[in-house]
């Protein structure tokens, strides 16, 4: 794209919904970066609060709509990727800018090829737009999304600011001393004075409200134009003085993650146990797990103001100051009440506050027990009760029955945590994102081992539940009949454990990992549950699948219970050019770390399958999986199969420990041995593989 240009999302790709916006530069001198940032702007041009501004410190939005990525090395330098989920961005957004800024005197003009591209949902590239005249500027737009009618369109914009962050945001109406500085981290005075040169200014339009320009076919035939609504930065200098004593923007400091490297251990030998913050020896009872975990978990939420902030920035909680605390007592009748635990938040003298209950080591939740503390809240004015369990909640279902009295003034909010949830949450920030420092990244690292110790009873989703093995031998038998209540039972403990393995796939590779939801089978989820169940009795099989933020498809598993195999595989269209032999010599070639025993199954259009083989034996002849009629090839379909477990629990044969290994093997050895920059499939072919 070139600079003022635009074009309609829609009209590059169908999957458009979800876009990944990545900022790339490189430095001559293989040093200096630069911090993305972004914000969403409502009717006037700015954004509706402060909570609209996206950077380092406040990487995701509570409702899923803007997720950053952080940094990842290039040959030469670095690259920042964001995730915008654009069908959660609220009606009232109209734009979204997406900027970057440089600090400690830096300028963007010393960075080379500085560029931003795009990609779709599926990981393929959809435009670019390089930048050879940043300038001595210091923050710089890139380009903005933004509404036309009931669309999604991008613009190039490539627009500099010379006094940085604080002009940046200032112009679009974020107030930077509340937001874009934490309180324990101060801004570095040298950093602050930083000059306005008219130089930069002086290049930009004033600010004006064009026309929409006519639709176009291509990115190239777009001409140049004024940007639309995008505010200059040029301004006077008794203005630009006072914008710098009022914002102090903090200049960037370095995240910290854990090593790739662990280090060397002084042990004498592997008897030598480490000594740990949070110990778990000593845990005998159930009680004992649930008070140490609540405990645990609740002290670095509030020490790790990062980790405390993405936990509960869901559920509504403003970002402030943040304290918690176990074992408080609360009226109740005529017997008090003590919850696990208290969350509170201070924002601008108002308090938000949670009540907290916990089960450990698969324990269920008492229903009498969370309506007691949803009575305190709503009496105390508190805003919210959440629940922390190993049990994952299922769309569109309360985990625990309670009846919120309406006619009260003060709502109380009811909401549920796994311990999944909460170990991919800390897993994302301590390996993949990073947090303040040092300390923080260590207290991290602390609770990621206690809630993975086999002793802290804080493993997520371990149970099938009391209508697995009845189902099981049903199917064996032909006994089941549709409409039985238990194959309800054991499609939601299906669903249940899908979730968690994408919690934990997820917080493996640093991606969003989430099932996938066929618009074909209806948006109600009691009505999808009853449909899966309805085919569970008929076929005997559970069927999901995995959509991977970096991948071209999805991943599909699916468990056979009547012959106890589980089957993972991956789809991949055809390219748009070249000639089938050699798409099959390409892929064999991409596979050589697959393992051996990968069948690949040829997708023929018009036809229930093609030719099909193990990666063995298709290595030394990729002609055999052509089509012998000449038929047209679609896809080509990679699939592994492995014994699935029986017990309902997640001991070593346990089905849930068997599944997870399945998916895990699958992406390690298959998904991420492919080749992610091959030639994207015609519209034609992705169709008919989706099918």
């Amino acid at each position: 794209m070139v600079k003022g240009s635009n074009i309609a999302l829609s009209a590059l790709s169908d999957n458009a919904g979800s876009v990944i916006v990545s900022l790339g530069w490189a430095s001559p001198t293989g040093e200096g970066d630069a911090d993305v940032s972004v914000l969403l702007l409502g009717g006037r041009g700015k954004v509706r609060s402060d909570a609209d501004f996206y950077f380092y410190n406040n990487p995701v939005a509570a409702d899923g709509s803007v997720q950053l990525l952080g940094k990842a090395p290039t040959g030469e330098g670095s690259e920042d990727r964001i995730v915008f989920d654009l069908t959660a961005v609220p009606a009232d957004v109209e734009r979204v800018i997406v900027a970057a800024s440089r600090y400690e005197g830096a300028r963007f003009g010393e960075l080379d090829d500085l560029r931003v591209t795009l990609a779709d949902g599926s990981g393929d590239d959809l435009l670019r737009f390089a930048i050879d005249d940043a300038g001595s500027v210091s923050a710089f737009i890139f380009g903005e999304l933004y509404r036309r009618g009931e669309e999604w369109k991008f613009r190039a914009v490539g627009q500099g600011y010379d006094d940085g962050l604080a002009g940046l945001a200032s112009d679009f109406g974020v107030d930077i001393d509340d937001d874009a500085s934490s309180e324990d981290e101060q801004p570095d005075d040298e950093a602050e004075d930083a000059a306005r040169p008219a130089a930069a200014a002086e290049e930009q339009p004033p600010r004006s409200v064009e026309p929409e320009p006519a639709p176009v076919a291509t990115v190239e035939q777009v001409p140049s134009a004024p940007l639309e609504a995008v505010p200059a930065p040029r301004r006077s200098e008794e203005d630009a003085q006072s914008k710098k004593t009022a914002a102090r923007p903090r200049t960037a400091k370095k995240k910290v993650t854990l090593p790739k490297v662990v280090k060397k251990s002084l042990a004498e030998n592997d008897s030598w146990k480490e000594a740990r913050l949070f110990p778990v020896s000593a845990l005998k009872s159930d009680r004992d797990r649930e008070t140490r975990a609540t405990s645990v978990l609740l002290s670095v939420m509030a020490q790790v103001p990062e980790f405390g902030r993405r936990l509960t920035a869901a559920f509504g909680a403003p970002a402030g100051r943040m304290e918690t605390f176990t074992e408080v007592s609360l009226p109740h009748g005529d017997t008090p009440r003590r919850p696990d635990g208290v969350i509170r938040v201070e924002r601008a003298g108002k308090l938000w506050t949670a009540l907290v209950e916990t089960k450990t080591n698969g324990n269920a939740l008492k229903p009498e027990q969370v309506q007691a503390y949803a009575d305190i809240a709503a009496r105390r004015g508190y805003e919210a009760v959440i629940t922390l369990s190993n049990d994952v909640a299922l769309e569109g279902s309360p985990l625990v029955d309670v009846k919120i009295d309406g006619r009260r003034k003060h709502k109380v909010a009811l909401w549920h945590l796994s311990w999944a949830e909460v170990a991919h949450q800390a897993q994302m920030l301590l390996r993949h994102e990073g947090v303040g420092n040092a300390a923080h990244a260590w207290l991290l690292q602390e609770l990621l081992h206690y809630l993975q110790h086999e002793n802290s009873g804080c493993h997520g989703f371990q149970n099938m539940g009391a209508a697995w093995v009845p189902v099981r031998r049903g199917i064996d038998d032909e006994t089941l009949c549709q409409g039985d209540p238990r194959l309800l039972e054991v499609v939601e403990s299906w669903e249940r454990l899908i979730r968690q393995v994408c919690l934990g796939l997820g917080g493996e590779l640093g991606h969003k990992v989430l099932p996938v939801r066929r618009a074909k089978r209806g948006a109600d989820p009691g009505a999808r549950r009853a449909d899966m169940a309805d085919r569970l009795c008929a076929d005997g099989k559970l069927h999901a699948e995995l959509r991977i933020e970096g991948t071209p498809g999805v991943l599909a598993i699916t468990a056979d219970l009547r012959t106890g195999k589980l089957r993972t595989s991956f789809d991949i269209p055809t390219p748009e050019q070249g000639y089938p032999l050699t798409w099959s010599k390409r892929l064999i070639r991409r596979l050589a770390e697959a393992p051996a025993d990968l069948h690949v199954e040829t997708l023929v259009e018009g036809e229930a399958g093609g030719p099909r083989g193990t990666l063995e034996r298709l290595r030394p002849e990729p002609a055999d999986m052509l089509p012998k009629n000449g038929a047209q090839i679609t896809g080509f379909r990679l699939s592994l199969f492995k014994g699935m477990g029986n017990a309902r629990g997640n001991t070593e044969s346990g089905f849930i420990r068997s599944v997870d290994d399945a998916v895990h093997r699958f992406h390690g050895s298959v998904v991420a041995s492919l080749d992610r920059s091959a030639p994207r499939p015609t519209p034609s072919a992705e169709r008919a593989v989706a099918t």
